[in-house]
């Protein structure tokens, strides 16, 4: 075997998610919603959980509903805890990935909950946040996340109700 070839190639499919996520992030939220549901057409309920995981993830971020942000930031949960359950973690090359992800995955879906009004859901959230996030590799993205928790837990501390994500600065939503 050529020297570098015993490494696996990219996934294709985290590649095009990337692709639409920079397309997202360059500001056109219109068109990153349309293609990130035409992938999740592709890939469909059953697909790979770190597909599902990491695409719901980012289709969250172009919604305009509150509603439908907590929607598919709950798929994104649900696929990465088919990941990192005692079952299929051993088996899962995403499950590290999916374990990576699982504080923003709380942190998201605790301002979701928040922004519907549903403190005690938020908390909880909040608190599967920051006790996920212990275990993150020191990084910028470690750091970002925990400050984001702390800045939501502050505001809602406060008593404030969430209005955006720029008012808690969530960090971007990250590719496994």
């Amino acid at each position: 075997m050529a020297r570098g070839q015993e490494q696996t190639a990219p996934d294709a499919v985290l590649t095009r998610i990337g692709q639409v996520a920079m397309l997202h992030h360059a500001g056109d939220r219109e068109e990153a919603r349309d293609r990130f549901l035409a992938l999740w057409a592709e890939i469909g309920e059953h697909g790979d959980p770190l597909h599902r995981c990491t695409l719901a993830h980012y289709l969250a971020g172009t919604q305009d509903d509150p509603s439908e942000e907590l929607a598919w930031d709950l798929r994104a949960l649900s696929a990465a805890e088919e990941l990192t359950g005692e079952r299929r973690a051993d088996r899962h090359e995403g499950a590290s990935a999916a374990r990576a992800l699982s504080p923003s995955l709380h942190l998201n879906l605790a301002a979701d909950y928040d922004r519907l009004g549903h403190r005690e859901a938020a908390r909880l959230h909040l608190r599967r946040a920051r006790a996920t996030a212990e275990s993150l590799a020191p990084g910028r993205y470690a750091e970002g996340v925990r400050a984001a928790i702390d800045r939501l837990e502050r505001r809602m501390a406060g008593g404030g109700r969430f209005d955006g994500p720029e008012e808690w600065g969530r960090p971007p939503r990250q590719r496994p």
